[in-house]
């Protein structure tokens, strides 16, 4: 096997289906991106009380998280068992549904808080199921060696559509009306339901399931497969610490920026500009960087480099080192997301990938709340720069635990294996 099979840097091929599923990707990001950026701006016109703002703004957070931990390994089971296609538009075609009637509501002037909060929440409990099934449904569409570079193109466009296109379009759209950016959503989900209701693919293949077997007996048999597995329990426990640490760091990040380096809300902003702009240019190094040290190394690289940016962070007192390290801080994560995603394909047995995905994004996304909590603790208790350096002992107990992922003498998952057998590789 030549190093470039070894590390998955083939490009996938646009026809057969990919280049269709890269549009459904980056178009209903896109929209998801208005619809995320004009929900705080709604809240403001059906209230001007600071506290129910914040509140709101909380909930909308916490909806980002909760259907994870609530719905997400059952997803995984979902996604294992139906058509991932076709469970994939359905999901599209009911949250474009369900954003078409709330912006419909919007212009009625209909519209509360608590529909605006319920409709987070559904939208996020839907996605379970259309991630975990998009996870599993990349490996049918292209080759092996090449999911590599897919994931790293599918989150490059997203980060483009959702990270820096989107945002200059939410005061044109709402100077149309309040309702606007909802239903430029809900097309976006529409026509993302379309391209993928009408890719052809090859089923996985998939074992007969027992008589009598529960949804509760095969998401069990997935959280055995992800802890079995030393590599991916290794990755999934680097990437719960991480985000722990990221969590700590963006919660408290307005108020290190506007009184820690009192640079005001143009700082802040120029931040999380560096850091979409890097994140963006790490869906081009991702790669590279696999083909150079390998899929599991290329992780520790990104963990070193970001915990050496958090300590920048905590340490300078310069809005330029703000600036850089989360630069670093956003190039690495997308270095870190596509080798990580790539793994984990190419280590699951092709009948639960859906399972194994959920797992590991159950587990991981419980970090970033509990970071919240805990960077709150510790900007009170310690300063402001405190987060960061949280972030950044979390990044390097995170780099420690990949270690077990490095040694040679792991089971990998081979294309022509059956759903349960796997092949040592030297």
């Amino acid at each position: 096997m030549t190093t470039a099979e070894a590390t998955g840097v083939r490009p996938p091929a646009w026809r057969g289906g990919f280049g269709r599923l890269w549009t459904a990707a980056v178009v209903s990001r896109f929209g998801d991106a208005l619809r995320t950026s004009a929900l705080p701006l709604l809240a403001v016109r059906l209230t001007d009380d600071p506290l129910v703002i914040a509140s709101v703004t909380a909930s909308v957070t916490a909806c980002g998280y909760l259907p994870w931990l609530l719905f997400g390994l059952l997803g995984g089971a979902i996604a294992d068992r139906v058509d991932q296609r076709r469970a994939m538009g359905a999901v599209d075609a009911v949250r474009g549904a369900l954003v078409a009637g709330f912006a419909l509501t919007v212009a009625l002037g209909h519209a509360s808080i608590v529909l605006l909060i319920a409709l987070a929440f559904s939208l996020t409990t839907l996605q379970t199921l259309f991630d975990n099934a998009s996870t599993a449904l990349l490996p049918s569409l292209v080759d092996r060696e090449a999911l590599g570079s897919a994931n790293a193109r599918l989150m490059t466009g997203q980060q483009l559509a959702g990270g820096l296109l989107a945002g200059p379009f939410v005061p044109l759209l709402l100077a149309a009306g309040s309702a606007a950016p909802f239903t430029a959503d809900a097309v976006t989900y529409l026509l993302a339901a379309a391209l993928v209701a009408s890719l052809r693919i090859r089923p996985p293949r998939r074992e007969p399931r027992p008589a009598g077997s529960t949804l509760r007996a095969e998401v069990a048999a997935g959280l055995r497969a992800l802890w079995g597995d030393r590599v991916l329990r290794a990755v999934c426990t680097a990437t719960l610490l991480c985000n722990v640490g990221m969590g700590a760091l963006i919660a408290t990040l307005v108020l290190h920026v506007t009184h820690w380096l009192h640079t005001g809300d143009a700082g802040y902003a120029a931040a999380m500009t560096a850091y979409a702009v890097g994140s963006f240019c790490g869906g081009f190094l991702a790669q590279s960087v696999a083909g150079r040290v390998g899929r599991a190394r290329s992780l520790l690289v990104a963990g070193c480099v970001q915990t050496s940016s958090l300590l920048l962070i905590g340490t300078v007192r310069h809005l330029g080192a703000l600036l850089a390290g989360m630069a670093l801080l956003g190039l690495m994560n997308m270095v870190w997301n596509v080798n990580q995603v790539t793994l984990m394909q190419q280590r699951s047995p092709e009948s639960m990938v859906g399972r194994i995905s959920a797992a590991f994004r159950t587990a991981s996304t419980s970090g970033a709340p509990l970071g919240a909590l805990l960077g709150g603790a510790v900007a009170g208790a310690y300063g402001l720069n405190g987060p960061a350096l949280l972030a950044a002992v979390l990044f390097a107990l995170a780099v420690t635990s990949l270690i077990p992922a490095l040694k040679p003498d792991v089971s990998v998952v081979e294309p022509d294996d059956g759903a349960t057998t796997a092949r040592v590789k030297p």
